[in-house]
């Protein structure tokens, strides 16, 4: 029997394994949810099977998103992050996958994790959307509209309304598989 899936993630292996086994899955812990907003802010304005191909290398650029790591990154860390061709090299996003560690310890010191954070905004339970069709799927909601203005208060960089709602889909905080989808009732 063949598996109905999201049509977005094609017959790409890589693609359709990362659709089957990650996207939509609740994420409580803080390691993998800062793996998940820097891996977003990355993919701004690329395609993510980009950003994915690349993930490994990026675990092994960005010490496995160690937050506590990334946060002291100094010039002779960033201007060889910059060198490395196994990532995407753009100055601003490296730059921000700093200062986005440092506001992601603040926040984990005012809220006690970065989970209790993120998950307030949907009080801890998923959005299971109705989506029939891929063309449903909206690129930004009113909620991510207010989480991305308040993690723009907090310091954080692109983290704009798309960038945090493709991050909600990812991290399972919203549930965007269509309904026919054979993953749409397992997440």
């Amino acid at each position: 029997m063949i598996k109905k899936r999201c049509s977005w993630c094609g017959d790409d292996p890589l693609y359709v394994a990362y659709h089957d086994e990650e996207w939509g899955v609740p994420v409580f812990d803080d390691q993998m949810l800062f793996e998940f907003l820097i891996l977003e802010t990355f993919q701004a304005g690329l395609s993510w099977i980009t950003v994915l191909r690349k993930r490994e290398n990026f675990r092994k650029a960005f010490d496995h998103f160690d937050y506590n790591k990334v946060a002291k990154y100094n010039e002779g860390k960033i201007t060889s992050l910059l060198q490395d061709v196994g990532i995407i090299r753009n100055k601003l996003k490296v730059r921000a996958a700093v200062t986005n560690a440092q506001a992601f310890i603040k926040i984990q010191e005012e809220f006690g994790s970065f989970s209790d954070y993120i998950w307030g905004f949907i009080d801890g339970k998923p959005i299971k959307n109705t989506i029939k069709d891929m063309s449903q799927i909206p690129a930004n909601t009113p909620l991510s509209d207010t989480l991305s203005a308040d993690l723009k208060k907090r310091g954080f960089k692109f983290v704009g309304t798309t960038v945090v709602y493709a991050h909600m889909q990812a991290t399972g905080m919203v549930n965007d598989h269509v309904v026919d989808c054979f993953r749409y009732h397992e997440v």
